[in-house]
């Protein structure tokens, strides 16, 4: 008779899934306890690596962990590819390849947001829906005008010529080519793109923006597809797989619609329609329309600075580790850094910063310093979360919230004010910040004016809401490698001493 636990080790899933297959030879049977024996061996040696890992930190210098905080487009992962270049050289540029795609996509999204702005002209001038519009919508949309609210009033759009609308014909195959790039980028099965690549890239423009997972590893997995092209030569770096007579290439599109893309660029007609839909691609992340003669070159290779240029969404947290340069103060102590960047997208649900939810305090309780970046240039800008909050004081709350948070009480805090170069352009071209600000009143509209009072703003708001802690403050266009390796390298210098003298280390 059989026993009820007898039955229900039977009914057992799980039970059922490691049991030996009925009718097994004494072959399978040898072969299969081999195979097992082997993976325990696998399974233990990973433990006991780990375990060696964990003993060996424990005994090591502690590492030194940053944390780079701030909203969306602020400048983190910029941020974090100065660290990046800064001390793991070699594996930055290892990674060439991957960023090409993405600076293509950079480029046919910048095209695709114009010729969307086109056929909305173009639809106005002749008393039609915009939707009629031949194109999808772009998936791009972070290079449009983030001041601009949907439903506005009818505009006083300059008309469209002819050779405007053959133009814009002649750029259709860049759809497929975002379609194709899209597919490269995003893991298998986070979308599905069909052959024209149409609706569901609508269906991407809902979601404002294409974006990656820090987790999924997505450069891994695209050098990973252009391993078979390099038979494998691990050595090499991922920019030599390429193979540049592939057809396939959208490398070969661009390269086909060049002229016209700087043609559309150029064309003055074009350029005061996007003055009126106050469309500013060149002050966004991922800008390359100034550079398409060289960036659609048949073999381009990206540059240093087109990748920090370079830009793609993340969502998630991502840690990257350096072993970084002996300091001047010659401790051992910064040797291991450990950087964590954190998407800056917001919860749907209730509205505030993700790196504010419960599920990212355990990266808060033991991080030396916080990297925020506030980037100062989006005064006359709006979240593309809640279009009702201006970015700027979007970022005088973020700020607040830090300063004030009780897990930071014993972490540095840096403020990086990110963005000069594009305030100072804006301010030179008679965007007024006291139209925006209203508290900035009637101030002279000046880089040097509107700095010190922006400055003065943050470091009250950390004033009242944290005491006498330091304030730690740099002016930055994180873009300017040079200018950022210097104030990284003095910013580490704060981190080293401060770590020191909590140790009692140093006076």
């Amino acid at each position: 008779m059989v026993s009820k636990r007898q039955r229900v080790a039977e009914d057992d899933p799980l039970t059922r899934a490691i049991a030996p297959p009925p009718n097994e030879t004494l072959a399978e049977r040898e072969q299969r306890i081999s195979a097992e024996q082997e993976a325990k061996r696998i399974s233990d040696a990973i433990d006991e690596e780990l375990n060696r890992q964990r003993i060996t930190e424990k005994k090591g210098p502690k590492a030194i962990k940053i944390l780079l905080l701030g909203q969306s487009e602020s400048g983190k992962s910029t941020t974090l590819k100065n660290f990046q270049l800064m001390h793991s050289p070699k594996a930055f540029r290892t990674e060439k390849a991957s960023w090409r795609a993405v600076i293509q996509l950079n480029v046919v999204q910048s095209v695709h947001a114009i010729l969307d702005l086109m056929s909305k002209a173009h639809a106005s001038s002749h008393g039609l829906s915009s939707s009629s519009s031949p194109h999808p919508p772009s998936s791009s949309t972070h290079v449009t005008s983030p001041s601009s609210r949907p439903g506005t009033a009818h505009k006083d759009y300059p008309p469209l010529t002819a050779e405007h609308l053959k133009l814009k014909m002649r750029l259709a195959p860049l759809i497929q080519v975002e379609a194709a790039l899209i597919r490269k980028l995003l893991p298998p099965g986070q979308v599905d793109l069909t052959a024209s690549g149409h609706a569901n890239l609508s269906a991407l423009a809902l979601q404002q923006e294409i974006s990656v997972n820090s987790n999924v590893g997505w450069k891994g997995a695209f050098n990973r597809l252009l391993s078979t092209v390099g038979n494998g030569r691990d050595s090499c770096e991922s920019i030599d797989m390429i193979d540049w007579s592939d057809p396939e290439d959208p490398g070969v599109v661009l390269h086909a619609c060049s002229e016209d893309m700087i043609r559309l660029w150029a064309d003055p007609i074009i350029r005061k329609l996007m003055e009126v839909e106050k469309m500013r691609p060149e002050e966004m992340a991922g800008f390359f329309l100034d550079a398409l003669d060289r960036v659609t070159s048949p073999k381009y290779i990206p540059t240093d600075d087109d990748i920090l240029r370079a830009r793609l969404k993340t969502l998630g947290v991502s840690e990257h580790r350096f072993q970084m340069k002996t300091g001047p103060l010659g401790s051992s102590m910064s040797h291991d850094w450990r950087v964590f960047d954190v998407g800056g997208q917001r919860s749907l649900v209730s509205k505030e910063p993700l790196f504010f939810s419960p599920a990212w305090v355990p990266y808060f309780d033991d991080m030396n310093a916080i990297i925020f970046l506030a980037p100062i240039s989006c005064f006359d800008q709006v979240l593309q979360e809640d279009p009702s909050v201006n970015r700027l004081a979007d970022s005088f709350l973020l700020w607040k919230n830090i300063v004030s948070h009780p897990l930071l009480k014993k972490t540095d805090l840096v403020l990086f004010l990110n963005k000069c170069d594009i305030l100072r352009a804006k301010l030179a071209s008679g965007i007024r910040l006291g139209d925006y600000i209203t508290s900035y009143g009637n101030r002279p509209n000046d880089f040097e004016s509107a700095s010190t009072y922006l400055k003065k703003k943050f470091a009250g708001l950390m004033k009242e809401h944290a005491g006498d802690r330091p304030f730690y403050c740099h002016f930055t266009s994180v873009t300017d490698t040079k200018s950022t390796s210097l104030i990284l390298e003095n910013v580490q210098d704060v981190i080293i001493r401060d770590n020191l003298k909590r140790s009692a280390l140093v006076g």
